[in-house]
């Protein structure tokens, strides 16, 4: 019951895997990002020059972007500014509030639009929970926290299973 919930679409090794080719290849023209260890670590205030690029190239064929994050409005705010894109701080995921709201942003529907995030139990169950397909990537530089080593200890399972599953296909 709960793989409904975590399991994700894609498994990506970066974001940068997310081109213009894979958008057009999984019908993709709205992508809801997860910033914190999806598209930089928590030491880059502001996108980096290759997440701006990144965005360039997907923009350019008119893939839209918004930002839904658990952080801060002054963390989540400053990085999507400089981006123009639609962001929504302290999101409460796994709740889909900040997903329907970024849909909305975008003037998404739920066939075109996925979630990018490195979690399983908010990312990816956020992108369930409002009806989306997500992808996740391994966490860039994850916080060694007890929270989130206790979150990541209960995702592991999960996605051994999931990685697993993918190598039999």
């Amino acid at each position: 019951m709960l793989d409904k919930y975590v399991k994700p679409d894609f498994f990506l090794d970066s974001f940068r895997e997310v081109t213009p080719e894979f958008c057009r290849e999984n019908g993709i023209t709205a992508l809801i990002c997860d910033i914190d260890n999806t598209l930089v670590t928590y030491d880059d205030p502001e996108p980096t020059d290759e997440v701006t690029a990144w965005y360039g190239k997907l923009r350019a064929v008119g893939v839209k972007l918004s930002f839904v994050s658990n952080n801060e409005v002054e963390r989540v705010l400053r990085f999507a500014e400089p981006l123009g894109v639609p962001a929504f701080p302290k999101s409460g995921k796994p709740s889909k509030r900040g997903v329907l709201m970024a849909m909305n942003a975008m003037g998404s529907g739920k066939d075109e639009t996925v979630f990018l995030g490195d979690q399983l139990l908010t990312d990816v169950m956020s992108a369930k929970r409002a009806g989306i397909r997500a992808a996740v990537v391994p966490p860039i530089k994850d916080k060694t926290t007890l929270f989130f080593r206790a979150k990541r200890a209960i995702e592991r399972p999960f996605m051994n299973k999931y990685k697993k599953e993918r190598e039999i296909l």
